[in-house]
């Protein structure tokens, strides 16, 4: 399983842009604002070889009894039980707060391993800049900038490295499921065969809607289920007909996207639904759900076992997209063919110029790209790119990565 890391300070000292560089988008919301962030964030992150989840948290009020500072507390308490490794933060240019303070007293007693870093660093004397943070208790600070990227790489090796230390060789016992809904924990891997192929199906805990969540059974859920994404071959991601589409379905599915994992959704209790309601859902799934138009949709009743069977299909179809050896020949064809038919637009007096294609992995599939120029390439040619290749090659259900290396002859002539 991954590693998961949680990013806890009071507000406005860089934890959002710290969360951004470390997973390399701006799925986290920064401005020079304190508190922006109300909820959990997850994303993945990346150092070398060293993949890990990290958790987004917003401004932390550990002693806030009511009012949008509480709930922010509870969100920043989960992630950090969440958490293998709590990397705390705290603002290098204002110094030592009675916050701070507050903080530390409630990670001491949250039994986690606890990283003092010291950010906005840059330009600063380590000394000078944690001189006041000893008085912690915490022992020797970290200095980084997030928003520059110093020290961050050593921070997360190190905070990598005290996750793995601590985790036991013999595995995670079974949780008991209780019979309340939403109280599955763990992620339960069942093996099973059907029409002759062999399968492991993973069953990960439901994760709920806010509000919904028993917060002392289902402490794990989240972090059980994205690690379990990032694990596994394809996603079923089940979405319930009854209910409206939420914004954490489209979270969801956007961690799925992220992940390059394949993909099927099912969308389920579509029995005895009156028609003109079916055509509502149906609009609201192309609407909030149109970046995962790759993905095949099956209207089912796993309750009356009805749909099931092109479920599986699709399932073979999309691991067998997301596998696919595309030989070098074949996609230069492809990507010639392409270029052909429309050229990519000139970026000033020049025009990138792309030369040949090959196969740089898979699962998902990555098509690299060789040329002149490549990075003119603008977004709307990458998706006309991506849309061919996949009708070409006819990856359904899988992600399509697309990646451009300009060659650097400084002697090549611009193709006017």
């Amino acid at each position: 399983m991954k590693p998961v890391i949680a990013l806890v300070g009071r507000p406005n000292v860089g934890k959002s842009t710290l969360f951004n560089r470390l997973t390399r988008s701006r799925d986290a919301l920064v401005a020079d604002l304190p508190g922006l962030t109300r909820d959990r964030h997850y994303g993945e992150g990346r150092v070398g070889e060293r993949p890990f989840l990290v958790i987004d948290t917003g401004g932390f009020e550990p002693v806030a009894k009511e009012g949008i500072m509480f709930e922010m507390a509870k969100q920043t308490k989960q992630a950090v039980v969440e958490a293998d490794v709590v990397i705390f933060i705290v603002d290098g240019r204002q110094g030592l707060t009675p916050h701070d303070k507050t903080i530390t007293d409630f990670l001491r007693k949250s039994g986690r391993s606890v990283m003092l870093v010291v950010n906005k660093a840059e330009g600063m004397k380590y000394t000078s800049v944690t001189a006041d943070f000893y008085e912690l208790g915490l022992g020797d600070p970290y200095v980084i900038s997030a928003a520059h990227g110093d020290g961050v790489a050593d921070l997360v090796d190190e905070a990598l490295d005290i996750a793995l230390a601590q985790r036991p060789d013999l595995g995670e016992e079974r949780v008991i499921a209780f019979d309340m809904p939403g109280t599955t924990r763990d992620s339960i891997e069942i093996p099973f065969e059907r029409d002759g192929k062999q399968y492991t199906l993973i069953d990960t805990a439901g994760i709920r809607r806010r509000g919904k969540v028993f917060e002392a059974i289902e402490k794990f859920s989240v972090v059980k289920t994205l690690q379990s994404i990032s694990e596994t071959n394809v996603v079923l991601l089940l979405l319930d007909a009854q209910q409206d589409i939420s914004e954490q379905d489209a979270h969801i599915a956007g961690f799925v996207l992220e992940s390059g994992r394949a993909l099927v959704v099912g969308v389920n209790k579509w029995d005895g639904l009156q028609s003109d309601r079916r055509d509502e859902i149906k609009m609201d799934l192309e609407r909030k759900l149109s970046f995962l138009s790759f993905a095949k949709f099956h209207f089912i009743s796993a309750l009356k076992s009805t749909g099931i069977g092109p479920v599986m299909k699709s399932i073979d179809s999309a691991y067998a997209a997301a596998m696919s050896n595309l030989t070098t020949p074949k996609l230069t064809r492809a990507l010639i063919e392409a270029v052909e038919h429309q050229q990519p637009r000139r970026k000033g007096s020049i025009r990138p110029k792309l030369r040949y294609a090959h196969q740089g992995g898979m699962n998902p599939p990555i098509v690299v790209i060789h040329g002149n120029a490549l990075e003119g390439v603008d977004d709307s040619y990458k998706r006309y790119l991506e849309k061919h290749f996949r009708e070409t090659f006819s990856l359904v259900g899988t992600p399509l990565r697309i990646e451009f290396r300009s060659s650097k002859n400084p002697f090549a002539r611009p193709d006017k």
